[in-house]
């Protein structure tokens, strides 16, 4: 029997002693929450407000931390931290109102002239744990969705991204309402302590170990559950598509924020005379993006620690190389690589990369690349370049993951009005714009009944010969 996996497992730094009570946080978010002050939409839209004004305000407090963190340039931080939480925050106060509005629903003849309606209410107080690799995106984007739909949250940050953390910790009470949000910082004890506590949704972005632990936690109370994991998003290119596109595309999606992104690209499946075309036009597109000497670049990350370093390096000797391959351990540096000639039983096939390493796997056609993709875990996405629609059609009909990217890879992130989340092993659940609304509210049924007439008499004993005629013949109707 396999036994299920702790926080011991999972390796962590050390915590300061100075961390908040955990359970102390939550317990202020409950009384928070049971006040009232969270339900009103004018608060919602003056904390969602208020967050933006944080992200404008501390932009380059943010930069300077994630560089400290993940060696993220200045633009990249904008663009895939800062800049897509302004748009999530700008979307949902355009449409909140909208959102929120309760929807009528028809009611049953034999229950008119009563009126039934929907109406989203908060659930109550949220936990956010958040992932290293994106530290203030996905840290702060659930929060976006979760102060819309009137709840109280807990954050508890990455400790292994140590300045964002430690800002965000800064921040977050100066700019919210403090009754409302808390941060809490730590590592293995305060996380344990944090998923004891009783709360009414659980959100966790990261590993399947982690989220094992999780689930387990959260059944202790019946919490529900957002898990929004990973695995191997496979990336399918065939002789129709323009390669030297695909290439750029594909090298931009693998190797931004040096690979250390869940929804990258994380193999090329193609045929033999595709590969040999898409080579040199990847070793191309990767000098394209960082030149000659991507440690130079200043747009070139940094792996996040030498434990994943370590185990990233491990993997650039399973495969020929076709590009890259440098590493330099006291810099955290792996060169933007690409390998070939594979082999399917490999940790770099077996396992989820996350790193800048990209494995080229040649199949016979596209019937076999189906095979291969339903043969693994569902993935967290799935791309395709190609400009066959019977292709397309077929990669649709036949295979599962969380996303689609149809010509360009991690795009759908960048729209607010499609769901993010995962199927399978990649998770369970999902976000972004009115999802992330939906998520975290709870859609509760009014029906309201006047006095007069008596519509419940009808199916009411004593069951005269007569009425019990009239209400199967208003079931009847019901049912044709």
């Amino acid at each position: 029997m396999i036994s299920a996996p702790t926080l011991t497992d999972v390796p962590h730094p050390s915590v300061p002693d100075t961390a908040p009570s955990p359970g102390a946080a939550v317990q202020r978010m409950r009384d928070g929450f049971d006040s009232g002050r969270t339900r009103p939409l004018a608060w919602r839209r003056a904390q969602l407000r208020a967050l933006r004004r944080l992200l404008v305000d501390n932009r380059d407090d943010l930069r300077e931390a994630l560089y400290t963190d993940l060696r993220k340039s200045a633009t990249e931080s904008d663009l895939t931290e800062i800049g897509i939480l302004v748009r999530e925050i700008d979307h949902t106060l355009r449409h909140l109102g909208r959102w929120l509005r309760p929807r009528r629903v028809p009611v049953p003849l034999v229950l008119m002239p009563s009126s039934a309606r929907i109406v989203r209410e908060p659930l109550g107080v949220v936990t956010v744990i958040a992932p290293w690799n994106y530290p203030v995106q996905l840290l702060l984007a659930p929060l976006i969705g979760a102060l819309a739909a009137g709840n109280t949250v807990v954050l508890k940050p990455s400790e292994l991204a140590v300045a964002t953390s430690t800002l965000l910790a800064r921040l977050v009470p100066a700019y919210l309402d403090r009754e409302a949000v808390s941060v809490v910082e730590g590592g293995i004890p305060e996380t344990t302590e944090l998923l004891a506590q009783r709360v009414d949704h659980i959100f966790y972005t990261g590993n399947g170990a982690v989220a094992r632990i999780v689930l387990q936690a959260a059944a202790l109370h019946l919490t529900p559950v957002t898990l929004e994991l990973g695995g191997k998003s496979p990336v399918w290119v065939d002789a129709s598509a323009d390669l030297a596109s695909a290439a750029r595309r594909i090298a931009w999606g693998r190797f931004v924020n040096a690979g250390q992104t869940c929804v990258a690209p994380d193999y090329v499946l193609t045929t033999p005379a595709v590969a040999a075309r898409l080579e040199p036009l990847l070793v191309g597109a990767i000098t394209d993006l960082y030149g000659a000497d991507p440690k130079s670049s200043p747009d070139y990350g940094r792996i996040v620690n030498e434990r994943q370093f370590g185990r990233l390096a491990a993997m650039l000797g399973q495969g020929r190389l076709v590009a890259g391959g440098a590493t330099d351990a006291a810099e955290l540096y792996i060169a933007p690589t690409v390998l070939a000639d594979v082999d399917p039983a490999s940790a770099v096939m077996t396992e989820e990369i996350f790193g800048p390493i990209l494995p080229i796997v040649t199949v016979s056609g596209l019937d076999e690349g189906i095979r291969f993709i339903g043969a693994r875990e569902k993935p967290l996405a799935l791309y395709a370049f190609t400009r066959s629609r019977t292709a397309e059609q077929a990669i649709l009909a036949r295979t599962s993951s969380g996303a689609v990217g149809l010509g360009a890879p991690m795009s759908h992130l960048m729209v607010p009005g499609l769901p993010f989340g995962g199927v399978g092993a990649s998770g369970m659940g999902s976000y972004h714009g009115e999802g992330s609304v939906a998520l975290f509210s709870h859609d509760r049924a009014v029906l309201r009944t006047p006095a007069h007439p008596d519509v419940l008499g009808l199916v009411a004993a004593p069951y005269a010969r007569r009425r019990t005629q009239l209400v199967r013949r208003l079931v009847s109707t019901l049912r044709r």
